[in-house]
C-alpha cells in the first residue's frame, strides 16, 4: 500500500460519508475514524489488534488472509519491528510504511550509528506514517552492523532498517 492508495481510500470514505474504516493488508493494519461530516482523526493501528474490512467499499478487493507468524516473531511485542536472520546478524525490518528518520529532529544526533552497541528497548529510529511519529525499538541487544535506508527515505512494510550482530 502506498500513499496514492491511502489518498484514494480517504477520498472514497469522504465521498461515501463513512466515519469508521479498518483495513489489514499484507501485514499493514490501518484504522481511520472521523466525526460525521468533518476531517476527524486518522491513526495507524498497532500490530496485534484484530481488524476487519467493511464489505461496502467498491473497487477494493478483500485483503488476503493473514499468514501465521514465523516462530521467532511469534513472541514479539505489539508494535515492535519484525526481525529476520541475515549473514552476520539479525535484520530489523520496518513494521509499517512511512518515512525513515535517524534522529528526532534534523539538528539532533542520530539515535544510533554503525558500530554502536544497543540494548533491548533502545530507540533505533523513527518512522513517520500519516503525521504520526512511531519510535522503532531494538528487540535484541547487540552491535549495529548496517543502517539500510538513508535519513528521510520512504520505507515499505518489511524493508530492512538495520542489521544487528547479537551480543
Amino acid at each position: 500500500m502506498d500513499i496514492a492508495d491511502l489518498r484514494e481510500i480517504l477520498r472514497i470514505l469522504e465521498a461515501q460519508d463513512i466515519t469508521e474504516f479498518e483495513l489489514e493488508q499484507e501485514g499493514v493494519k490501518l484504522r481511520i475514524c472521523r466525526a460525521s461530516g468533518s476531517a476527524g482523526a486518522v491513526g495507524a493501528a498497532g500490530v496485534g489488534h484484530p481488524m476487519a474490512v467493511p464489505p461496502a467499499l467498491p473497487g477494493f478487493p478483500p485483503p488476503p488472509p493473514a499468514a501465521p507468524a514465523a516462530p521467532e516473531e511469534a513472541g514479539a511485542a505489539p508494535g515492535a519491528a519484525a526481525s529476520g536472520r541475515a549473514e552476520g546478524g539479525t535484520v530489523v525490518k520496518s513494521p509499517i510504511v512511512g518515512t525513515f528518520y535517524r534522529s528526532p529532529d534534523p539538528s539532533a544526533p542520530a539515535f544510533v550509528n554503525v558500530g554502536d552497541r544497543v540494548k533491548v528497548g533502545q530507540i533505533l529510529c523513527i518512522i513517520e506514517a500519516m503525521k504520526l511519529m512511531n519510535e522503532i525499538e531494538a528487540e535484541l541487544a547487540g552491535e549495529i552492523l548496517t543502517i539500510h535506508p538513508e535519513n528521510g527515505q520512504p520505507v515499505q512494510y518489511g524493508d530492512p532498517l538495520f542489521t544487528i550482530r547479537v551480543a
